[in-house]
């Protein structure tokens, strides 16, 4: 349901895939990656330490974690409980779940900047309570290859035979499916319109 519209960056009326739940409150940007792999020059490669700390030992041995399995390996919608990416700012987080291949996130609640974050990677987050995130978290574990669509545009999921409302924030939705979340692409795509606007501006040297 994603499509390029010229003169803006890619529209996210929906997006799908299989999920993966990773359960718990308050995890915070650290758990999700954590800070000794902020040393890298470019995101490239962050994917592999999403939750490393959670997933392997000192010893480097795996633990029993979602993204450890086998079942969830090409899962891209990540299924999470209240208050998902507190503590620091660190985009990074956003990043590695991106690299990692997950293309949308539904929880309980997220931190703010966490959230606005993602937007900027095009990676929805959209809430729902308790109940319905739990039903959610059990059919991802119980249908680890079964299509679960996040549906931006009509604040729904759909997965099996059920189709559950969620809400995404006005403004994230917005973005979103007006293709206007990535402010970087955008400006590239309208340099002619930023050039012209800039020699307007009396503060700005040619």
């Amino acid at each position: 349901m994603t499509k390029t519209n010229e003169g803006t960056t890619d529209e996210i009326e929906s997006t799908s895939g299989t999920g993966v739940a990773v359960r718990g409150n308050d995890i915070d940007t650290d758990q999700i990656i954590p800070a000794r792999f902020m040393k890298v020059v470019t995101f490239d490669g962050l994917g592999q330490f999403s939750f490393f700390d959670q997933r392997f030992t000192d010893e480097d041995e795996q633990k029993d974690h979602p993204f450890n399995r086998d079942q969830h390996r090409n899962a891209s919608v990540l299924v999470v409980n209240a208050n998902f990416g507190c503590g620091s700012s660190r985009e990074h987080a956003p990043q590695a779940l991106a690299r990692w291949g997950i293309d949308a996130i539904v929880g309980e609640s997220f931190a703010e900047i966490f959230a606005g974050n993602c937007l900027a990677l095009g990676i929805p987050t959209v809430t729902a309570d308790a109940e319905t995130v739990g039903e959610l978290q059990a059919f991802a574990e119980s249908n680890p290859d079964a299509e679960i669509e996040v549906d931006v545009a009509n604040e729904t999921v759909r997965y099996g035979d059920r189709e559950v409302e969620v809400n995404v924030d006005d403004a994230q939705r917005k973005a979103l499916v007006e293709g206007i979340w990535d402010t970087t692409a955008l400006m590239k795509s309208n340099e002619k319109a930023v050039a012209e606007t800039a020699e307007k501006l009396p503060y700005v040297e040619s």
